[in-house]
């Protein structure tokens, strides 16, 4: 009988222990952080060739996800509509990141900015960041 109880308290144990470690890793856990771009095309058809394959590329190598893409100038854009307010900008994108400082370092990093000279012959840009809830 005594070895019955010394089993359940150490199963009751090791569940305390498994939930206290469990709510540790949530709690370390960090939202993502978006990158909301609103982009002002100029030139489609250019932009589309010769900028957003680069950016999407340096984009994923870094880690990042695109969450939405839409407007002018091709890569797999869906529609913009404006729902109130001014209008909807030509392109916007959503990306999702691990953290600021992963995205800092994909928008800083060699690849985007030699991509960014590209697009901005093709377009100017207005982009902010968001960390999202956990």
């Amino acid at each position: 009988m005594k070895t019955k109880y010394t089993v359940a308290l150490s199963m009751l144990a090791g569940i305390a222990v498994g939930a206290v470690a469990i709510q540790g890793l949530h709690a370390q856990t960090k939202p993502p952080v978006y990158l909301v771009t609103e982009i002002d095309v100029t030139n489609p058809e250019a932009y589309g060739k010769e900028f957003a394959p680069k950016a999407q590329a340096s984009i994923k190598a870094a880690g990042g996800r695109q969450i939405a893409i839409g407007g002018a100038g091709g890569a797999g854009a869906k529609e913009v509509k404006t729902i109130s307010g001014a209008a909807a900008p030509r392109r916007a994108v959503i990306q999702q990141w691990d953290s600021m400082d992963a995205l800092m370092a994909w928008y800083n990093g060699a690849e985007y900015q030699a991509a960014l000279k590209i697009g901005e012959k093709y377009a100017t840009f207005r982009r902010y960041a968001v960390e999202g809830n956990q």
